[in-house]
């Protein structure tokens, strides 16, 4: 049985920074991908960060690119998005994934098998 857990969400404040955690089990990292997606009130569900087969084959959305940093710990099964300057805008539920997503479907929520039930991030201004 594949189990996704996020934890690390909170409050802050403009500027600063957060780091989520996704602990998974059931489920291999090697070979396949693993992302974060986030939806806020309102709105779908969008690609955030994705990384691939090994810890250097990363991917970000523009909106995240330079503030966000997706990474993981094998010995833990653990992904990890630390997340510095945060901006109101980036308020949402972040969502963790699992799948086989390949190179041209990582960014959307179907390339994605498993999900972990979510953790609220809300940056205040």
């Amino acid at each position: 049985q594949v189990q996704l857990v996020e934890s690390g969400g909170g409050l802050v404040l403009a500027g600063d920074s957060l780091t989520l955690s996704c602990a998974v089990s059931g489920f291999s990292f090697n070979g396949n991908t693993l992302g974060w997606f986030r939806q806020a009130p309102g709105k779908e569900r969008e690609f955030v960060a994705a990384i691939r087969r090994s810890a250097s084959n990363t991917h970000y959305s523009d909106s995240v690119k330079g503030r966000f940093t997706v990474s993981r710990d094998l010995a833990k099964n653990t992904m990890y998005l630390q997340m510095n300057s945060l901006k109101p805008e980036d308020t949402a539920v972040y969502y963790c994934a699992a799948g086989h997503a390949i190179l041209s479907t990582m960014t959307s929520a179907g390339g994605y098998r498993y999900w972990g039930q979510g953790t609220q991030v809300t940056v205040s201004s």
